[in-house]
């Protein structure tokens, strides 16, 4: 592999665009703090090549942005990594584009890498509910176990991402709902039924929170807004510490931590309404997905799974 080039800084020019896009980002389409930071990241990496090269993004060519993937390439990025990248471009000159920066969009016709679609991968039934039963018993305290209960149950319940549960507002949680309102990506709002298990797991958790709310209150301290509230900077359980805390519950269900993320426990919550019939229009709407297709991935899960059953119990599977 080729010795990395010298490291040259982005003029001022680049940063001006680069906090422009993400402004912008951040103001029209409410994007996630991850998502901005990931936009950041990309723009300054392809503003360094470009300034190794004499140049800024607003006289990049289509030839200098192409030059930068195959650069991209040659440091053996992932596919994944290099079609982000580019999106992240993509993006950045459509936006320079609609505000006169620019009266072309050199990225337009660029196409980017080709990424294999890999299967989400899964947990079966048995080791959700080995999971869940492992919760009511982890903890340090009564109320972490009522709570981790809680958590389990919302997550598979709902098919909710990581940071959708642990951003909840306890008023979302009120009255014994049947149903809770989600806030996805992009500021978008979802209704999400609750199943019977997650309705107790959540009544019995409200009733342990709000007794300590009150201990604090008489303590002069406030109220919080979270459902699954915490003393740190956010406010709330941390999408980290819930990630950390999932592996543990997988160890004391004993199942490999390695195997369990918050991510996955959403693909079973796909991958189990589906292979019990429901509808994908149904389920493309309970995960927030924008596109159907995105959604279509776990009708592959499926045919995946069924094709094992098939070769592994089929009497003429062995011939």
């Amino acid at each position: 592999m080729a010795a990395p080039a010298p490291s040259v800084a982005p003029g001022p020019d680049a940063a001006r665009w680069i906090s422009a896009f993400l402004e912008a980002q951040a103001a029209e389409l409410d994007a996630a703090e991850n998502t901005l930071l990931a936009y950041g990241r990309d723009l300054k990496a392809c503003a360094a090549f470009l300034a190794r090269r004499g140049i800024g993004f607003e006289t990049a060519t289509r030839a200098d942005i192409e030059a930068w993937m195959v650069a991209c390439e040659a440091e053996g990025l992932a596919v994944a990594t290099r079609a982000r990248r580019l999106s992240a471009v993509k993006q950045l000159y459509r936006f320079a584009f609609e505000d006169g920066w620019r009266g072309d969009n050199p990225s337009l016709r660029i196409a980017g890498p080709g990424k294999a679609r890999k299967l989400p991968k899964t947990l079966n039934e048995d080791e959700v509910a080995r999971l869940l039963e492992a919760a009511r018993d982890h903890g340090r305290s009564a109320a972490d176990c009522t709570r981790n209960t809680c958590l389990m149950e919302l997550l598979y319940a709902t098919g909710m991402r990581v940071s959708e549960l642990v951003e909840l507002p306890v008023a979302a949680a009120r009255g014994d709902p049947r149903m809770l309102l989600v806030r996805g990506k992009g500021g978008k709002e979802r209704m999400v039924p609750l199943s019977g298990p997650a309705r107790t797991a959540l009544a019995v958790w409200l009733t342990v929170r709000d007794a300590a709310e009150e201990a604090t209150d008489k303590q002069g301290q406030p109220a919080s807004r979270w459902l699954f509230a915490s003393t740190g900077k956010s406010g709330h359980l941390t999408r980290h510490r819930f990630y950390g805390l999932i592996k543990e519950i997988a160890v004391a269900a004993g199942i490999s931590p390695g195997a369990v993320t918050p991510h996955r426990l959403r693909h079973a919550f796909a991958t189990h309404l589906l292979a019990h019939g429901a509808d994908l229009r149904a389920i493309q709407t309970l995960l927030g997905h924008a596109d159907v297709s995105t959604t279509e991935i776990y009708t592959h899960v499926l045919d995946e799974r069924l094709k094992a059953l098939v070769l592994e119990h089929h009497p003429l599977a062995k011939k």
